[in-house]
């Protein structure tokens, strides 16, 4: 499902652009990342893409039809897992499919594949209480996945956790990506986390957000954590960082 930004702005105050002009093709099956300074409207990106909020101007487009609204082909997963405490982890898994009407037979099946693939089948019946913070996120990203969305919108997902399991859980989502049809777009801060991750890292420019630099990561399709000291990985991270400073530095400069 080929997700188009034709000419999308957005404004919360007349005037006052958090977006502006942004002109984006991301391929199914794509895995991009967002970095940018705070303020940057990296989560009203995320936003506008999952149907939350409307554009000011311009359109998003899923397969050249206009999103208008929240949809089960687009998944979104924010920095704190958001899960119902009292409902199972099951239970928390399965909320769209139940919301979608999908017989007990096929929404136990789903469920159950899913927990198995992030490592939670022995969780199965536990309250959200008594998960760590990486269970957590693990169940909120299987519930996103649970309606097979075409599009994974990931705002911050890991920014609470400890950096152990952050480093667990970038090797989960990228494995994850890897075994569901699914494009992944994901907001985050930490330069390093987005070229390890990402096939593609957007910088976004400052007030109004606009895409700055579309890099792209020419690294192994598998990776795991020591590509994070090989030459091109450090060579491509101290480019985004620059780039990154560089925006912020222009937008202090103009306020």
């Amino acid at each position: 499902m080929t997700l188009r930004l034709d000419g999308v702005g957005k404004e919360f105050a007349p005037g006052r652009p958090v977006l502006a002009d942004l002109d984006l093709t991301i391929a199914p099956g794509e895995f991009v990342c967002v970095v940018g300074a705070s303020g940057s409207g990296k989560s009203t990106l995320l936003s506008l893409i999952a149907g939350l909020t409307r554009p000011t101007t311009g359109r998003v487009l899923l397969d050249g039809e206009e999103v208008t609204g929240p949809g089960p082909e687009r998944g979104l997963v924010f920095q704190t897992a958001s899960l119902y405490p009292w409902r199972s982890v099951a239970r928390n898994v399965a909320f769209g499919l139940e919301a979608l009407g999908l017989p007990r037979a096929r929404r136990d099946e789903r469920v159950g594949r899913l927990l198995d693939e992030v490592g939670l089948a022995h969780l199965a019946g536990a309250l959200p209480g008594r998960l760590s913070g990486g269970q957590q996120q693990r169940v909120a990203i299987a519930r996103a996945l649970a309606c097979s969305p075409r599009v994974l919108s990931l705002d911050e997902p890991f920014g609470a956790l400890d950096v152990q399991t952050k480093e667990d859980m970038q090797l989960f989502v990228r494995q994850v990506w890897q075994e569901e049809p699914t494009t992944v777009i994901m907001v985050t801060h930490d330069v390093e986390e987005a070229v390890f991750l990402a096939q593609r890292v957007l910088v976004l420019s400052c007030d109004p957000g606009r895409i700055a630099r579309d890099l792209a990561v020419d690294l192994p399709v598998e990776r795991t954590l020591p590509v994070k000291r090989s030459p091109a990985f450090l060579a491509l991270r101290a480019e985004v960082e620059d780039l990154v400073r560089a925006e912020h530095r222009a937008h202090q400069a103009r306020v």
